[in-house]
């Protein structure tokens, strides 16, 4: 075969590119897949260093544009989160086993932080329920929150340090290809088991209990509340079916009319209303019923003295921030690309990553715990109307203004009363359609997902997680080690080539056949391929041979191999070497720039050939007819080609 007989482009056999210029297009493509800086390029030096702070900082971009007009909208989404934020904080508060007050505090300062650094113009700021529950269950293997509560709230701070310190690395090294590994399957699972445990943990502040397991499985919940039914009070479960029959009913409503949002919005916080008022004037703590207990008046103290680096805590402390940090991430990223979605806006991963590093390393020493973008306070923002981040400012003033004059009212709510709004906030989290979807397009994804929430309900939150991320990283491995390869044949009326068993009505060559390979050649796949590429080889021999036929020439097209290592182009030779011991001729079609420099460099091409080389299939088959013509001409010879 000769390729120099096409009139047609000629393979493009440049000299490889230099280490230099090679290892910053790869560096560029693995950390700045978004370029983010080609809008600085044609600017002057001033004009670029403007630009730059806007992009670090996106609040210098949208404030100067701020108008009246916007605040009006912000106002009224800020006071309506709020109104979430305050009953939400303190639920997720207890779910994490640290004072109420915290959760409250959680609320002021992170959001002024958000609002400087985050890139969405929807997300709310505040505390999630997963993070919470992964926390206490977490740091409670090394700490008790009741027997010891200043060192457990000590190791609650420095984990939220470190979770920051964490997610702010990640952002600036832009390793946000780390928290990919969190398929969307995963966190369906994780969320949906997370869900399940917190709704049976709920069960004993509605039976009004005293003693529990500090464990998280449904196993150990059931036992210690069957266990513990002597402590069961009637008096808080008919309390707390009232409240979550209303909170249900409200949400039924806003599903229903979406317009009617905000009834479902401020439904939590006219629960804590309620109940405090109830239980000021029925005594329900004689009752059985009990109550938060006293929050004092105050914005946020410094914590930096709180922070506890000891070694004995710290392993157990930085697997509770790494983890909690990671799950966070993947929450408030994915929430924050979902609203952008709906209104034809994206966001940057990596300055959110380092938005939420600075709240949480700002927010452990002021007195917060974990905090992110929690999809019920951001779905109440994005329907409140809001326009920018100011409206996570507002949110921080209303509850600053909380703090300082009307903390203490909330001291009457009843534990039964956060108890119902945690566990109707967790109904929403539990996706059964999702999940009969995953099960219905892919099974394996349904594995995954399923793996995370048995995982998460029956042994740990922790182990559920790794389970189901190990089983996509399988998976990954998988799709790595065992590539796709088809036979292509040419599309009728076209000048196509496409898989003949999606096009079963597409024909080929005789005495040819055309391979397609559709991902990198690895060291972890070379065999496979060499096994598959000679399988097709003995399928198509065993076709043919009944009509006569002779198999020639193998095409190998590599458009769809992006990369190749050296195990990959000795495999390469080692199947040419195999079809030329058959008599069969190899060519291989449209090798991309990585895989050619690495031919190049390897000295491959030399050896194999310039002239079995091509840009297209039709060039490789012109190309065999051209040496057939010729070889009829001098010794009418059948045509005998194989092109891989």
């Amino acid at each position: 075969m000769d390729n120099s007989i096409n009139s047609e482009p000629q393979v493009n056999f440049a000299p490889p590119r230099d280490f230099a210029t090679t290892l910053k297009s790869d560096l560029k493509e693995t950390f700045f897949p978004d370029d983010p800086f080609r809008q600085f390029k044609d600017d002057k030096p001033t004009r670029r260093v403007t630009k730059a702070l806007q992009y670090f900082i996106p609040i210098l971009e949208w404030l100067p544009k701020y108008n009246l007009r916007l605040l009006r909208y912000d106002i009224l989404a800020g006071l309506t989160i709020t109104s979430l934020a305050i009953p939400q904080g303190i639920s997720y508060a207890k779910l994490a086993e640290i004072p109420p007050i915290i959760g409250l505090y959680s609320s002021f300062v992170p959001p002024l932080l958000y609002a400087v650094f985050g890139s969405s113009k929807h997300l709310a700021v505040g505390t999630v329920a997963a993070a919470s529950l992964l926390l206490s269950s977490t740091l409670d293997d090394v700490v008790s929150s009741t027997d010891n509560p200043a060192l457990y709230l000590q190791l609650v701070f420095t984990a939220t340090f470190i979770t920051g310190v964490f997610q702010t690395a990640l952002g600036f090294l832009r390793l946000g290809i780390l928290v990919d590994f969190l398929s969307h399957s995963t966190i369906t699972g994780f969320m949906g088991g997370t869900a399940t445990i917190i709704c049976l943990q709920q069960l004993k502040g509605f039976f009004g209990m005293n003693h529990f397991t500090t464990k998280t499985d449904v196993i150990s919940v059931m036992h210690a509340i069957i266990k513990n039914r002597k402590e069961w009070r009637w008096e808080s479960a008919v309390v707390g079916i009232v409240f979550l029959i209303f909170l249900q009913l409200t949400r039924y409503v806003a599903k229903k009319k979406p317009k009617l949002f905000w009834v479902s919005a401020m439904s939590p916080l006219v629960t804590v209303v309620i109940g405090c008022l109830f239980a000021y004037f029925a005594h329900a703590e004689d009752h059985g019923i009990q109550i938060v207990g006293h929050l004092k008046k105050g914005i946020n103290p410094s914590s930096i003295h709180l922070l506890n680096f000891d070694s004995k805590y710290l392993p157990t402390v930085a697997k509770a921030g790494i983890v909690t940090g990671l799950i966070a991430l993947a929450e408030g990223i994915a929430i924050g690309r979902s609203f952008a979605i709906m209104k034809n806006e994206q966001i940057d991963g990596n300055k959110e990553m380092i938005a939420f590093g600075f709240m949480n390393i700002v927010g452990s020493v002021t007195s917060c715990y974990l905090t992110t973008g929690p999809f019920s306070k951001t779905a109440v923002n994005f329907n409140a109307g809001c326009r920018t981040a100011m409206s996570n400012v507002v949110m921080a003033i209303f509850m600053g203004l909380t703090l300082l004059f009307l903390a203490p009212l909330f001291s009457y709510t009843p534990l039964v009363a956060l108890s119902a709004i945690i566990m109707s906030a967790m109904f929403g989290l539990i996706k059964y359609e999702e999940a009969y979807h995953l099960l219905k397009v892919d099974k394996f994804d349904f594995v995954i997902c399923m793996a995370a929430f048995l995982g998460v309900s029956f042994v740990s939150m922790d182990v559920g997680l790794m389970l189901s991320v190990g089983l996509g990283i399988i998976r990954a491995l998988l799709y790595v080690a065992r590539p796709a390869t088809c036979k292509l044949g040419k599309v009728p009326n076209s000048i196509l080539y496409r898989d003949f068993e999606q096009y079963p009505g597409s024909t080929n060559v005789p005495g040819i056949l055309v391979l397609q390979l559709g991902s990198p050649i690895y060291f972890a796949n070379c065999t496979y391929i060499r096994e598959r590429i000679l399988r097709w080889i003995r399928e198509e021999q065993a076709n043919i041979v009944s009509k006569g036929d002779i198999l020639e020439n193998v095409f190998l097209d590599l458009t769809g191999v992006t990369s190749i290592d050296m195990t990959g182009i000795e495999t390469l030779i080692e199947v040419h070497k195999t079809l030329e011991a058959k008599d069969i001729k190899m060519a291989i079609i449209n090798p991309r720039t990585k895989v050619m420099e690495k031919m190049i460099t390897s000295k491959f091409v030399d050896t194999f050939g310039k002239k079995n080389i091509f840009l297209s299939i039709d060039a490789a088959i012109d190309a065999c007819r051209f040496s057939l013509q010729n070889s009829k001409q001098h010794n009418n010879a059948p045509l005998q080609s194989f092109v891989v």
